[in-house]
Order: structure tokens, then C-alpha cells, then sequence
């Protein structure tokens, strides 16, 4: 059997030649599952080169039959020859499947449910479209949020964390947020593992700096008070999201983490917004590649860069940071939460705690992100946001997690977006 793979007007499909026996079962299950990407609802099998169908084959074409069902798309099969089709007479399936005579028909009835889809969340919400991709704004709420800075950046970035420095805090605190942390039984025991963390829903992900470069996370069914986060650094919010945002760059388009940041900046403007050049975000996507830099060595006085410069600096990256400009995870699902800072609107007299000192002075955004990369679940806009990470952290099948660079992509998205009206500092 041979398999030739295309996207048709943003539809999946896969052209099938030869036999679909065991062998070719098998074949065309893995190509399936490698290719199906966490914002595809449907597929096209084009089996006009389909020459023989066997009962191994049918159970491979039901299970992603139901696999389609479960993110509300069909298994379009079309140009299906003689023999192939009394095969799925006899089994007397013929009624289940979704059949075309040729590939542009199947194609337009892939297209449909999402079409309709897109004309209800339009009706419902009129969307801004800002370099071909559609925004659609919802207000849900006019309550005050900030940001709670627990920790000395300072620090933090010239690697002087002692344990006097770490902060135990209670998971029950911790909704949303990110910094520089990690699980033990005792500040003692992570001490020398801190490394880049993030708390979304209550779930703790992070990525202890023992050179194996492999993230751990724990969820906890309830807060038992029993154990903390233990933290160098971090930024919380605290208060909720004023605005969901959903983002669309259509079947083929992407968007950079910056300018989703700058354009709620420049939608904030043009509201009118009461914050202080400040916002957070969570943030559910479908990603197009994730580009990331983290610390790699715990930042401790311990093993303080000995030429007086912080982690960041030129000089220190290459021993400190951990970069990786190699997009990765095109078509997985991130949830991620950060914050950034539009320096042209700024006020808060405690900005310190969450801005680098040594950034050049002409950088007009600063961001800063965490993302956690999941695989297999289906996008669709229309859920809800919190229950929806909720519903990844605890349930997906978990990949990576990495600080974000500004140049990660983002194909669709669903963004829980807090204006920030302060910040309060706990050292």
C-alpha cells in the first residue's frame, strides 16, 4: 500500500493506493496518528487507488471514524471503487461512513461543520481582524487584578538565592503563575534544583535544573496544607480575567507570542483601559512552533556567575541559559500563562519586581511566559477557558514545558486576559 498526505484547503487527507490488509491497516493507523493535528476535526480518504479492503482495514477506518466523532468532524470517504465498497456491504457498516464520489466534494463537506461553527461565535460576537487574524473580544469581568511578586528578581537573575531567599507557598495561593521554583520535602532538598515553573489551575509543572532536562509536574486533587511550592521567584494573579480573546490565523497562518501581546495592547488603547501597562494571560492553544530559553543551573549563591554579571548577561548565557531557536510542536496544544509589560504606558512604582534592569532601554515590550505543551486534544473554541485547562492539565498526555521565547507561534487560541491595575511585592 502506498500513502500520500495533504492538506486541502486546511483538511487533512490521505490518498490511499494498493491493498488495506493487516499490513496496510497498521500503516495507515500510525500516518493517521502522526499526522492529526490537536485543531483537524476532519479527514478526507481519497480511495480512488484503493484496490482491496479487508476487515483489518474497516476497523482502522472506524476507529478514526470515531476518533473524528469525538472533536465534532466526519471520515470523508471518497472515490471509492467496486470492490472496495461491497466489501463494506457485506460487513454492513456502508451506513456509518460519510461517502463522496471525489475529492473536492469530501473536501467542501469536511469544511462545513467548522463553517458553521465559525458563523454562530460570529453572530454571537463580531471578531476584529488585524493582519488576517480574527480576534473575538467577550467581557467577563470589571473586578480589580494585579500581580503578587514574591521573591527578589535581583537575585534571582545574579544567581545570590539562599535559602533565606526561598518562599514556601501554599498551592491554594497559586491559580496562576510562574517564576523560578520547585517540589521537595524541604527547601534544603531544592535548593539545587530550582528551575523554570509554572502553576495553572493549581497543577505545578517545572523543570528541575538537574541536567536531564526533563520537566516534572504534580496535580493535587485538594490542598492538604501539607505541602508548598517552594519559590525563588514568582508572579501570581491574584483577581480575574476582564476579557476572553480568541484568536484565529486560519488554516495555514500563525501569529508570534509578541504580537498577540501587542495587539491587546493596542485593543486595551483603543478601549481606553483603566490598567497600568500591564497585563496577564492565560492562554489555551494550538501551537506552530515553540521556541524557548530557561535557566539551566539553579541560581544560587552557591555558584554565582564569578564575573559580578547577572545570568542573562552575554557573557553568562552560554553556561546559564538553556536556548532552543528550533521551532518545535507544530499543530500540539499549550496552556500557558505570562504577563507583559508595554513600557510606554507604565506606572506602577513597584515595576522593579517584575522588570529586568539591564534590558536595553529602547525595547518597548518586555514578556515573560511559560508554556506546557500537551498532545491529542481536540480544539474547539467554544469551551470554556478555566475548565478547559482545568480539564488538559489533569487529563492530557503531557509532552514538555519550557520558558517561552516571543517567537513562538501560535496558530488559534483562547486567552484569559487580566488588565493590571498594581503590584504587590512579598519578599
Amino acid at each position: 500500500m502506498e500513502l500520500q498526505t495533504e492538506r486541502r484547503d486546511g483538511i487533512l487527507t490521505f490518498a490511499i493506493q494498493g491493498r488495506l490488509d493487516g499490513y496496510g491497516a497498521g500503516q495507515l493507523s500510525d500516518a493517521v496518528q502522526a499526522s492529526l493535528q490537536d485543531d483537524d476535526r476532519s479527514i478526507v480518504f481519497d480511495l480512488t487507488g484503493l484496490s482491496y479492503l479487508s476487515s483489518a482495514g474497516i476497523r482502522v477506518l472506524l476507529a478514526v471514524k470515531k476518533q473524528l466523532k469525538e472533536r465534532s468532524g466526519i471520515l470523508a470517504l471518497a472515490g471509492m471503487q467496486e470492490y472496495p465498497k461491497s466489501v463494506l456491504d457485506m460487513a454492513g457498516v456502508t451506513p456509518v461512513f460519510s461517502i463522496y464520489s471525489g475529492i473536492e466534494e469530501a473536501v467542501a463537506a469536511c469544511r462545513r461543520p467548522q463553517d458553521s461553527l465559525s458563523v454562530i461565535s460570529e453572530l454571537a460576537r463580531t471578531p476584529v481582524v488585524k493582519d488576517s487574524v480574527a480576534y473575538t473580544v467577550e467581557r467577563v469581568s470589571t473586578k480589580r487584578s494585579s500581580l503578587r511578586a514574591t521573591g527578589s528578581l535581583d537575585k534571582m537573575l545574579s544567581a545570590r538565592l539562599a535559602e533565606e531567599d526561598i518562599h514556601a507557598i501554599p498551592f491554594s495561593a497559586l491559580q496562576y503563575s510562574l517564576g523560578i521554583g520547585a517540589l521537595g520535602a524541604s527547601v534544603a532538598d531544592v535548593l539545587p534544583l530550582l528551575g523554570e515553573m509554572i502553576t495553572l489551575h493549581g497543577s505545578v509543572v517545572w523543570l528541575p535544573t538537574d541536567g536531564n532536562a526533563t520537566p516534572d509536574f504534580f496535580t493535587p486533587a485538594k490542598d492538604t496544607g501539607e505541602l508548598y511550592v517552594y519559590a525563588g521567584y514568582n508572579v501570581a494573579l491574584d483577581g480575574p480575567f476582564h476579557e476572553i480573546i480568541t484568536i484565529d490565523a486560519g488554516n495555514s497562518g500563525s501569529i508570534t507570542l509578541s504580537d498577540v501581546y501587542r495587539t491587546i495592547f493596542d485593543l486595551a488603547r483603543e478601549q481606553k483601559r483603566d490598567y497600568a501597562g500591564i497585563v496577564a494571560i492565560a492562554m489555551w492553544a494550538v501551537v506552530d512552533g515553540v521556541r524557548s530559553l530557561g535557566v539551566k543551573k539553579s541560581p544560587i549563591a552557591a555558584s554565582s556567575p564569578t564575573n559580578g554579571l547577572p545570568i542573562n548577561a552575554e557573557a553568562n548565557v552560554k553556561e546559564w541559559l538553556e536556548e532552543d531557536d528550533e521551532p518545535k510542536y507544530h499543530g500540539d496544544t499549550m496552556v500557558s500563562f505570562g504577563f507583559g509589560i508595554d513600557y510606554s504606558a507604565c506606572s506602577d512604582e513597584h515595576l522593579s519586581a517584575l522588570t529586568d534592569e539591564n534590558r536595553p532601554k529602547t525595547q518597548q515590550l518586555q514578556l515573560h511566559n511559560h508554556g506546557v505543551v500537551f498532545r491529542g486534544t481536540p480544539w474547539d473554541a467554544s469551551l470554556d477557558l478555566s475548565r478547559q485547562i482545568e480539564k488538559i492539565v489533569t487529563e492530557g498526555e503531557f509532552v514538555d514545558m519550557r520558558h517561552l521565547k516571543d517567537s513562538t507561534r501560535i496558530r488559534r487560541a483562547k486567552l484569559g486576559v487580566a488588565y493590571i491595575s498594581g503590584i504587590d511585592v512579598e519578599e
